[in-house]
């Protein structure tokens, strides 16, 4: 697992979810405070979803309430190593229980079916964290053609908000994380740097 960042005493990150998706882990890895009371005057909002256990009501109305305040929001989605449910099962639950989702990676998988690597939709690289440190290589023809209705979807998606969408609350990306293996952590952090004040 990461080492916890520390994060500037002035940006306020609450993350939430059920404890099936251990969000206290993930505030802790990320540098944000973890919190069963619903914060509106965050600067970033983290939901935490297990797409194994599904979501709360009480998650989803802490999503809900933040509409009003358009807080900035993205959902990872833990437990990838578990085989009943993965990435996609997890995004499909925040569709449909909070609001629609932008995936700019999708994860990757080993011959034993194990989240390995992510690959990006925006320039089509891989992240590979089964090495240490991760390492950033070209995708091949065969990832490229497995993504590109994925890709199409991010890019069109993109192509109408500005760079500062997610920042202002209205653009919700969906990560795939993996704490033990360090998937995901550096994209989490690129966003959380996009809100830095």
């Amino acid at each position: 697992m990461p080492s916890p960042i520390s994060r500037p005493e002035h940006l306020s990150i609450h993350v939430y979810g059920h404890e099936s998706s251990e969000p206290e882990s993930v505030a802790e890895a990320l540098g944000a405070h973890f919190s069963q009371t619903l914060h509106t005057d965050s600067d970033l909002a983290i939901f935490v979803i297990d797409p194994n256990t599904g979501v709360d009501a009480e998650t989803i109305s802490k999503w809900s309430a933040l509409d009003d305040f358009q807080t900035p929001r993205l959902v990872v989605v833990t437990h990838l190593q578990n085989q009943e449910a993965d990435f996609d099962d997890g995004v499909a639950l925040a569709n449909r229980l909070f609001d629609s989702m932008l995936t700019p990676f999708l994860v990757l998988h080993d011959e034993d079916g194990l989240p390995v690597a992510l690959i990006s939709l925006e320039n089509m690289t891989i992240t590979d964290y089964s090495t240490n440190p991760p390492t950033l290589r070209a995708s091949e023809e065969e990832h490229q053609t497995l993504v590109q209705e994925f890709r199409d979807e991010y890019l069109s998606v993109m192509e109408v908000m500005n760079d500062g969408a997610f920042a202002a609350g209205l653009l919700f990306p969906a990560i795939p994380l993996w704490l033990e293996r360090g998937i995901g952590v550096d994209i989490v952090n690129n966003y959380i740097e996009q809100i830095k004040k």
